[in-house]
């Protein structure tokens, strides 16, 4: 059974720091297995790609068969049948117009001391991307890891995505063609992220990792950090939704299970004002559950981490969300936008009963890599601002550093930094002995 809680109890509070707090994913320590396996990559490299895909993978590789040929892709997608191309063609289509009005402009101006000052801004060369393989494999995914990183300019996408026995999902493949991905590995786990971050004699190194993956790979990007890029450490995924008035309770109980069945460790919160609504859901909840082919998954999250809390009123309900800071956030209430103005921490908004999560999992458009585990309380969704660095640009007349130079002269001082102080008296000086001469 789910948490039921009301804010208008006395031990409502406690009830809620307990679900706030709750640990929702694997307490096995990975690290050093992970530092191990990642140490082994760079000193090894495509050896240990092989020898660890033969034995979590089953799949025995060759280092000339770490990579899908295009031979292998062509004959892949060959195989998807033409109603899930043209989804699959729609989604791609949708997340790169969106992503495309994300694009940054670079920027130029002149103060008036007449220092020219602005930013530029350009791509990473290369973008990893890792996509989870097996029953897991989301050919969503590749579209939203890849679809912004070429809209931003990455000269060069890899992507890797295990192949358990040698399975391959058509999908995942055909996603990969459309978002204009170069290279495809079929490789996965830590030693994929090592492999991106470090390089092999098979792999070159990228700039940037990103993905989703299980706890091994959440931990080998945590520890290539540094040595690249890295998007975010996803944990399980979540929803809150927010309900007021007459709902179709059936409507709302499939988005928790949607969300419920991506894994055992995933969280489906509702907020209703009506504690009458919430035990209509609970029951639909109740009654659908076990026709979904997860149930067993499905079951184990609403069980574990299903909770639905009563609210006097919807500032309530949005000072809680702020709280939770959820990764998706469904308002089903009359007025979406008002409510959703005050709703400040949330990694994705889906406005009125019309507009379910699942939806944006696929072909509404923003990103579907969302922050996790309260972390839109200060992070964002994969971007096409993931994909691009911002260099500062200064150029300064004699005029302007004559303006704006003795106050760096006397700040650097102030710092002790003698040198730093001189690089730019030195300059002062010449200006001053040409204004006297």
């Amino acid at each position: 059974m789910p948490v039921t809680l009301n804010s208008s109890d006395a031990d409502f509070e406690t009830g809620f720091a307990a679900m706030l707090s709750a640990k929702r994913e694997d307490s096995a320590d990975v690290n050093d297995a992970v530092a191990a396996i990642i140490a082994d990559v760079r000193a090894r490299g495509d050896a240990v790609l092989c020898e660890l895909t033969a034995r979590f993978d089953r799949l025995d590789l060759t280092p000339d068969r770490l990579l899908f040929s295009q031979a292998e892709i062509a004959d892949a997608v060959a195989q998807v049948a033409d109603e899930d191309r043209a989804a699959l063609g729609m989604a791609a289509e949708r997340i790169r117009a969106y992503h495309a009005r994300q694009v940054p402009e670079d920027a130029s101006w002149t103060d008036p001391e007449g220092a020219t000052l602005g930013w530029r801004w350009t791509p990473v060369s290369a973008a990893g991307l890792y996509v989870p393989g097996g029953q897991a494999a989301y050919p969503s995914s590749v579209l939203m890891n890849a679809i912004p990183a070429r809209v931003a300019g990455v000269g060069r996408l890899v992507v890797c995505v295990p192949t358990p026995g040698g399975v391959v999902n058509p999908l995942v493949l055909l996603a990969a063609q459309l978002s204009g991905v170069d290279e495809v590995y079929r490789i996965g786990g830590a030693q994929a992220v090592a492999a991106l971050a470090y390089g092999t004699a098979t792999i070159r190194p990228v700039d940037k990792i990103t993905g989703p993956g299980n706890a091994y790979v959440a931990a080998a990007k945590r520890q290539v950090f540094g040595q690249v890029g890295i998007d975010m450490i996803a944990g399980p995924s979540e929803v809150l939704i927010i309900a007021e008035g007459p709902q179709n309770p059936d409507w709302l109980a499939l988005d928790l299970l949607a969300q419920a069945e991506h894994d055992a460790d995933a969280q489906s919160i509702l907020i209703v004002t009506d504690p009458a609504l919430g035990h209509a859901v609970a029951g639909a909840v109740d009654r659908i559950l076990p026709t979904l082919p997860r149930a067993a998954i499905a079951g184990a999250s609403w069980r574990d981490y299903g909770t639905i809390i009563a609210v006097r009123d919807l500032d309530e309900a949005a000072a809680l969300s702020n709280r939770i800071a959820p990764e998706h956030l469904e308002l089903c209430v009359d007025d979406p936008e008002a409510l959703a103005a005050k709703c400040v921490h949330a990694g994705a908004i889906f406005l009125g009963a019309h507009t379910p999560e699942a939806v944006g999992d696929y072909v509404s458009g923003p990103n579907h890599v969302l922050p996790t585990a309260r972390s839109a309380r200060f992070s964002s969704g994969l971007s096409v601002l993931d994909f691009l660095k911002r260099t500062t640009l200064a150029r300064l007349t004699p005029g302007a550093l004559a303006a704006i130079g003795p106050a760096a002269v006397r700040l650097a001082a102030s710092e002790g930094l003698q040198a730093h102080g001189a690089s730019v008296q030195a300059r002062l000086a010449t200006l001053n002995d040409r204004g006297a001469g």
